[in-house]
């Protein structure tokens, strides 16, 4: 059983920065990309910024230079620092996750989702 366990969501004003959290558990051989997606109410769910093992990582041209996305390897960690949050950024993010649980076993996981409200 494998889940990914999300935190960090929040009322935050324009402007003002938040840091979310993503980390998996369960039975894990390991884990590959790490991403953080996000839905508004009426939209199609887009991705905001995934992340490889090496390091890689890409971004959706929205949040580039506002956004950073971040893993902990050991930890099975995900972390989206985002900054100069403007109300268009108001979402659920969902985190997701390409995980092995066994050599041959291989799948994409999701996160419940956690809320961002950019709002005065």
């Amino acid at each position: 059983q494998v889940q990914l366990v999300e935190s960090g969501g929040g009322l935050v004003q324009p402007g003002g920065s938040l840091r979310l959290s993503c980390a998996a558990e369960g039975n894990i051989h390991s884990v590959n990309a790490m991403g953080w997606y996000r839905q508004a109410p009426g939209e199609q769910r887009e991705l905001v910024a995934a992340i490889m093992n090496g390091g890689s990582a890409n971004y959706a041209d929205s949040v580039k230079g506002r956004f950073t996305i971040s893993k902990d390897n050991a930890k099975n960690t995900v972390y989206l620092q985002m900054n100069s949050l403007k109300p268009e950024d108001t979402a659920a993010y969902y985190c997701n996750a390409g995980i092995f649980v066994s050599i041959t076993r291989y799948g994409s996981y999701w996160g419940r989702g956690t809320q961002v409200t950019v709002s005065s």
